[in-house]
């Protein structure tokens, strides 16, 4: 007899066991996802770790030739700590950088990225120049703010930096800074780095005591402001993601307080507050706590935000569905509504980091990640010119400057500028002309800060025997995890079974364990395995030790003492 058992966190679906006591798992629904195509067309999943190999090869050569090569220069300015920093372009030809203002000018999105993206396909940028302890430039002790910001100064704000205006741009860095601080955690002066940071977060999070709607938050006078920008609640998502990284890391109970502070007080908004980029952070961290934690955060509540586009301030800011001339934009992030629906490199790129190792921590949501991913990892390819029909491009002619590892920043339905308005969509365009008075507006629309987030997807995704089943690696952007094993998602898109190959690092034994059936598929194998995915379903495949020991510690089931799956009960 089957018997059906609430588990205590999370909610809002159930674990049924089989006669031989054994969890299967209701997958969710995001709405959103579901308006997406189960197989997106034209279909063609590019290699993302190839292309952010070649990206790094060729954006960080000094002596890169061409016009407005190189992409890459070293400021001097020595601000903040007395070392050189290197700069990248934030677009191909952006008039206010390289040896202009003193060389001052340059992004941590790009720099910071650039780094992070590299350094998840294996590529070690502290051996290059040492890259990653340049980072450290971007920590703005000058100004007593104490936190990395987006530049090294806050004259640079003069320049379209932007310093103490908009908060999204002063809380990001930071949570790219922990993404590589966890890559390179023994870079001299990156404990004390990341504890200032976390302090800061915290004692802001007591100072803003549930109310995060402000602008911007002044960390060096510790006080919240509003300005001419959208308030941004969803802030309250970085600074939990941020000290939960922390307590992770340093075990300090303040920050996982901090953490659930600030986590409650995103969940406690009572609409949308989506601003850019930051909530998926908090329906990660909601279904990572739950599990680790055993709280009872709302995670459909936060991945419905997430996706659905906002209602307020910046409206419409989300996920985009939709065919456009019979090309499918479908899971690319931005505005769901300028011009028809904007949809940003970057923000596709970056929130590919949190969404996929969520399934880690709930896997009732394998089949709608694991849709939108293969929809993400598809579209994707059309912000590159190589891949998009020069009748979609503004500036095609310029195409040969991006070296083929340089994409536009955005796909949008109908352009934004007048010359190319009569472009059928989707158009392939940037806002760079639009950032600096003077900038010719046929440059300045290839977005190097963009294409060198390229490593996160270039880490995550790979394909399999079957067109259009990915392998997604969970573990590639799961920072500051606990000890595990290799895990991955696959998604069948078909209407009919298929059989895909898993293929396990050669010289070990090991059992395939799928979390959404709670059962083991495959045991003993050495090299490859062919396993059967249902239509249109997920599995989260974990390779353990053959034959290690199963133990349970309430809801989770660990092997040889490591957990495999967090939401696993033994049959009672």
């Amino acid at each position: 007899m089957n018997t059906i058992f609430k588990i205590p966190f999370v909610g809002l679906f159930f674990i049924l066991f089989g006669i031989n006591g054994i969890a299967q798992v209701q997958q969710q629904k995001i709405a959103r996802v579901d308006q997406m195509p189960n197989l997106p067309q034209p279909l063609e999943i590019i290699d993302y770790k190839k292309l952010a190999v070649s990206f790094d090869s060729t954006v960080y050569d000094f002596n890169a030739k061409g016009k407005f090569w190189p992409m890459v220069w070293i400021d001097s300015t020595k601000k903040n700590f007395s070392q050189n920093v290197v700069g990248l372009y934030t677009a191909v030809g952006d008039v206010r950088q390289g040896t202009n203002n003193k060389g001052m000018f340059h992004e941590a999105l790009a720099t910071m990225g650039a780094t992070l993206g590299a350094s998840l396909i294996g590529i070690d940028k502290s051996k290059q120049k040492n890259y990653v302890g340049m980072l450290k430039n971007y920590f703005n002790s000058e100004t007593s703010w104490n936190i990395m910001m987006n530049n090294t100064c806050p004259e640079v704000a003069l320049l379209g930096g932007g310093y103490g205006r908009d908060w999204w741009y002063d809380v990001y860095p930071n949570l790219l800074f922990y993404a590589v601080y966890d890559q390179y955690p023994n870079e001299p002066g990156f404990d004390e780095i990341a504890r200032s940071i976390a302090d800061k977060f915290y004692e802001a999070d007591i100072i803003l005591n549930g109310n995060y709607d402000y602008s911007y938050f002044d960390y060096g006078k510790m006080k919240p402001m509003k300005n001419n920008i959208c308030t941004q609640p969803d802030a309250a998502a970085g600074h939990a993601w941020v000290l939960y990284s922390a307590y992770k890391k340093f075990g300090d109970t303040k920050y996982l307080k901090g953490a659930i502070s600030a986590l409650t007080a995103l969940q406690s908004q009572p609409i949308n507050p989506t601003y850019e980029l930051l909530m998926p952070f908090g329906a990660y961290l909601s279904a990572r706590i739950n599990a680790e934690e055993g709280k009872n955060f709302d995670t459909n509540k936060i991945l419905g935000w997430t996706f659905d586009g906002t209602a307020i301030c910046r409206e419409g800011w989300g996920v985009l569905v939709g065919n456009w001339n019979g090309i499918d934009i479908s899971g690319t992030v931005g505005s769901t509504v300028d011009h028809g629906g904007y949809g940003f490199l970057m923000n596709t790129y970056d929130m590919a980091w949190p969404m996929v190792p969520m399934v880690r921590y709930n896997q009732s949501y394998a089949t709608a990640i694991g849709k939108w991913m293969l929809n993400a990892a598809n579209a994707s390819r059309f912000f590159y010119p190589h891949y998009m029909p020069d009748e979609h491009e503004t500036i095609p002619q310029l195409a040969e400057v991006t070296k083929g590892v340089i994409g536009y920043e955005g796909i949008i339905k109908k352009s934004s500028y007048k010359a190319h308005e009569n472009l059928e969509g989707p158009v392939s365009q940037g806002d760079g002309p639009l950032w600096m008075p003077g900038q010719n507006p046929e440059e300045s629309q290839f977005s190097v800060y963009g294409s060198g987030h390229v490593g996160i997807f270039g880490s995550i995704i790979r394909t399999t025997n079957v067109k259009g089943i990915l392998q997604l690696n969970l573990l590639a952007t799961d920072f500051f995890s606990e000890k595990a094993y290799p895990s991955f998602l696959y998604y069948n898109p078909y209407n009919t079974k298929k059989k895909v190959s898993i293929n396990v690092e050669h010289g070990t034994k090991v059992d395939l364990y799928n979390t959404v059936t709670g059962s083991f598929v495959a045991r003993n194998v050495s090299s490859s395995k062919i396993i059967s995915l249902a239509p249109e379903s997920a599995a989260v495949i974990v390779c353990v030790p053959s034959g290690g020991k199963i133990t349970y510690e309430g809801a989770k089931m660990l092997v040889d003492g490591i957990v495999v799956d967090y939401m696993v009960k033994q049959k009672k």
